[in-house]
């Protein structure tokens, strides 16, 4: 576990190492592999030092889109979610 990264963990069948590499290659988005055990199954997403909410949601936009082009099927959007998120908990405001 780690408050600094979000850990994507594939589908059966779903190379996570060839999601990555379309997420990069499309939309210019660099991700971590999955270590040891989970390598090719999971792909982390970091969110340290310079971020904030606006490049939060296009990491996620970026990883949603990668998703849908490598033919997994989503449950519902990531996107929206972290945009309802966003507007729910506004930085700043405690």
């Amino acid at each position: 576990y780690s408050p600094i990264l979000t850990g994507v963990v594939m589908p059966d069948g779903v190379d996570a190492d060839a999601v990555r590499r379309i997420i990069y290659e499309r939309f210019d988005c660099s991700l971590g592999t999955g270590l040891g055990k989970v390598k090719g199954r999971m792909f982390r997403m970091g969110h340290v030092g310079d971020s904030n909410d606006l490049t939060l949601v296009a990491m996620v936009a970026g990883c949603e889109m990668g998703l849908k082009l490598a033919g997994v099927k989503l449950a519902g959007s990531g996107v929206q979610a972290i945009m309802d998120h966003f507007s729910a908990h506004p930085a700043g405001v405690k």
